[in-house]
């Protein structure tokens, strides 16, 4: 009898009758899993589940999906989230010495898109909860992997997935100029701290910019995340017409990011309540990758 299993436990060996998503996203029908590529390609699809026939597969199903097997993934993914939390400590020294290197980036970018696409539920659980200290490093790192997982799933090329990721790394380097003292701080912000906190994304993009070799995208991605379609955004109050699709990605993971997060000042969301929240928000954010980052957690 054929299994319909979540589409983040598809593993090599594993006979798939189909995938629940459109032709155009993934067309392979009744075959064996053979290849890390096949497996990415079904994780990058909108679908949540698989048909998977456990007659003609070489493994076996259920031990693939079971508890064990999700202890081993949550261990893998905190592991790799400390690793590169410290890589990206690295960087963000580097940018305040004017010597980052944006390509040194891109082996982070890799090992978090790994994981997100393995299981992007625990790699939220995961990144969820941050201590003071690494707040702004675990965030990046999530929502890079949350921007190449969301590009991915949109039909973005390799390259440009590796970019957007390490964009997403970068989006908040303005933070290294506000005092932690203000961006931990529980109660409500004074009206120069919150000046503070809104000029990151100036700050950021200023660093990025004299560090050279930064391209247009990265630099963007870090002016603008904080911009929405209304024009009520900072810092510079760009609207719909002046924001790209990238920039406007970046902000929908960027919001979720932070919703699902837990924070001084508030508890985590839960990411359904997360997306309702800003899907009822069409004037600040794209409704369309609103719903398909849903699709991501379906």
């Amino acid at each position: 009898m054929v299994r319909r299993i979540p589409k983040h436990l598809v593993r090599k060996g594993m006979f798939v009758e189909s995938v629940e998503c459109p032709d155009a996203e993934f067309s392979g029908r009744r075959f064996l899993v053979q290849s890390d590529e096949t497996i990415r390609a079904i994780l990058a699809t909108s679908a949540a589940y698989a048909l998977v026939n456990p007659q003609k597969s070489m493994m076996d199903i259920d031990a693939a999906g079971g508890p064990a097997a999700g202890a081993q993934e949550r261990k893998r993914t905190a592991e790799t989230v400390v690793q590169a939390t410290s890589a990206l400590r690295g960087s963000f020294d580097a940018v305040r010495r004017g010597q980052l290197q944006a390509d040194t980036l891109n082996p982070v970018a890799d090992e978090i898109s790994s994981r997100i696409d393995a299981s992007p539920e625990i790699f939220l659980e995961v990144t969820r909860l941050k201590t003071k200290d690494e707040g702004t490093y675990v965030h990046s790192l999530a929502v890079s992997a949350l921007m190449m997982r969301l590009a991915r799933s949109l039909g973005y090329a390799d390259d440009m997935v590796r970019e957007l990721g390490v964009a997403g790394l970068l989006h908040d380097v303005g933070k290294l100029m506000v005092p932690n003292a203000i961006l931990n701080k529980a109660g409500r912000l004074e009206a120069e701290e919150r000046r503070l906190v809104r000029n990151h994304p100036e700050v950021g993009y200023r660093l990025l910019k004299e560090q050279g070799g930064m391209s247009h995208l990265v630099l963007d991605i870090c002016r603008y995340h904080h911009e929405t379609l209304d024009g009520s955004g900072y810092p510079l109050g760009l609207a719909a017409g002046e924001l790209s699709q990238e920039i406007r990605l970046a902000t929908v993971c960027d919001v979720f990011e932070a919703l699902t997060s837990a924070r001084p000042y508030k508890q985590p969301w839960t990411a359904r309540d997360a997306l309702s929240w800003m899907f009822s928000r069409g004037q600040l954010f794209d409704k369309k990758l609103v719903i398909r980052l849903g699709g991501i957690f379906a």
